[in-house]
């Protein structure tokens, strides 16, 4: 006698052993697809119905009991049925409970291997436009900064040693330009997963003369039926690059919290926190700390564990469908829930942080920031730029045995020094005029800054009427971001 409770159960009469059986549930975690489950039940019921499998009346109820399921789990999908091993279990075992015997034809043709290949696909479709949409307010606060602060210097950093000034606007942009990737990067994962699986069966196809172009037009997949059975069933490439997506992002995300961590610093002071995203210190009164942006460098580490861990499962299996695969989903949706509540905390901690202007104006004034502008100075005085950055070289050690700035030092020590320049340093190695000089397409001239800020303004606006939605997803037509320079 087989076992009635297990979808697979013909030809077994015993009972899994309880170590075993909880150790093979997975309903704990991919119950999170319920609901692209009843949606590919009802459409596969549908393909049933036209393949003439089943009839129009038998359709209707199946209709009535998933639209039914799914109202009443609104709320919240109750896990209450410790029989179900899996979400497809589940169910069928409540569309069996309201529909009996009509309730088990649903899985006619079908396999849950091409049943778990769609759900996810679903799933992570719209998980990517979740994850996409919320880059784009993050973008958005920081293309905020960037406007606000388009004209306010600040220091320039590489190897963490000051370089040269930037302003502030400029940062926040260089930030945007990573992120703006990395929603390319998901909207292009999305396009090429954009095929259905459903209608493969466990490997070679369904035996019923189900439509598959209908059936994919019915779940929206833009891309048609998958054509390879199975390699439809197997495949997870697209679940690892969208967790490469989203661990690139969180790498993203993790280089804009250490500088605005750095930033916070007392030693830095370039800006502060809200108490809405900063706690304090259990012992220590005085403490501000900023832990909204440290879990966000924190998580990253998380995330891209996770998305080798993905990698690492797919090495080594055969073709077709292998059961290691269930962990797929279980690393998956701790992959895009860390990477979403990331982003949405680091667009809070953005929203929230505040710079001090005056403290990062003076101190793009020190540090000899502006000595690759002596250089440049003397270049432009005929002096080839080898020599010239030696000069530089020797004026910055003088400085420093003085213990002032470039521009401050004495009259005489200029004459000796730079004896080629005949210009008031005071004014030219201005952090104000070295930020004008940078006035090129991508250089943090105040006013290329502000036209940046405002072309990704522009952007922001046809992102939020629509492009890059998925049924407008083109590869050869025109890049919003490549916009004609006006200059």
């Amino acid at each position: 006698m087989s076992d009635p409770e297990k979808m697979w159960g013909a030809r077994f009469q015993g009972s899994l052993d309880e170590t075993f059986a909880r150790y093979q549930d997975s309903l704990r975690f991919d119950i999170a697809l319920a609901f692209e489950d009843l949606e590919t039940n009802l459409a596969w019921s549908e393909a049933l119905t036209a393949a003439g499998v089943l009839g129009d009346d038998d359709l209707q109820q199946i209709d009535a009991a998933i639209r039914e399921l799914a109202e009443q789990w609104c709320e919240g999908v109750p896990d209450d049925d410790p029989g179900a091993e899996d979400v497809h279990s589940y169910v069928e075992r409540k569309l069996v409970q309201k529909l009996g015997d009509l309730g088990k034809r649903i899985h006619t043709g079908r396999s849950r291997n091409d049943q778990v290949a769609t759900d996810v696909r679903l799933w992570l479709r719209q998980a990517a436009i979740d994850l996409v949409e919320q880059l784009e307010r993050l973008i958005a606060a920081l293309v905020d900064k960037a406007a606000a602060h388009a004209a306010d210097p600040m220091p320039g950093y590489t190897h963490l040693q000051r370089a040269q000034p930037i302003t502030i606007g400029h940062h926040a942009l260089a930030h945007v330009e990573a992120l703006g990737r990395d929603r390319e990067r998901l909207l292009d994962a999305t396009a090429r997963f954009d095929r259905c699986p459903l209608g493969s069966g466990a490997l070679a196809g369904t035996a019923f003369p189900v439509d598959r172009d209908a059936l994919a037009a019915r779940l929206e997949f833009h891309g048609g039926p998958t054509r390879n059975s199975l390699d439809a069933t197997a495949a997870r490439d697209h679940l690892c690059e969208v967790a490469f997506a989203c661990a690139m992002a969180m790498t993203h995300l993790s280089r804009l919290a250490e500088d605005y961590i750095f930033f916070n610093s007392q030693e830095a002071a370039f800006l502060s926190f809200g108490d809405a995203v900063s706690t304090g210190s259990s012992l220590m009164p005085q403490k501000r700390n900023p832990d909204a942006m440290e879990l966000v460098r924190g998580k990253a580490a998380k995330v891209q564990g996770l998305m080798q861990s993905l990698m690492v499962l797919l090495k080594g299996l055969p073709l077709g469908y292998d059961r290691d695969l269930q962990i797929d989903k279980e690393l998956l949706f701790q992959i895009v829930g860390d990477t979403g509540d990331s982003i949405a905390v680091a667009a809070l901690a953005v929203e929230h942080a505040r710079f001090d202007v005056a403290r990062c104006a003076a101190e793009a004034e020190r540090g000899f920031l502006n000595a690759t502008d002596l250089a440049d100075l003397l270049v432009q005085a005929g002096v080839p730029f080898r020599e010239a950055h030696g000069t530089a070289g020797a004026a910055v050690n003088r400085a420093v045995e003085l213990g002032c700035e470039l521009q401050d030092l004495p009259h005489d020590e200029q004459r000796r020094l730079l004896p080629q320049l005949d210009v008031d340093l005071r004014e030219e190695l201005t952090a104000a005029r070295v930020l004008a000089r940078r006035d090129v397409v991508g250089g943090t001239a105040p006013h290329r800054v502000q036209k940046e800020a405002e072309r990704w303004q522009i952007v922001l606006q046809e992102w939020g009427e629509g492009y890059g939605e998925l049924e407008e997803l083109d590869p050869d037509g025109e890049d919003p971001l490549a916009v004609a320079d006006d200059d």
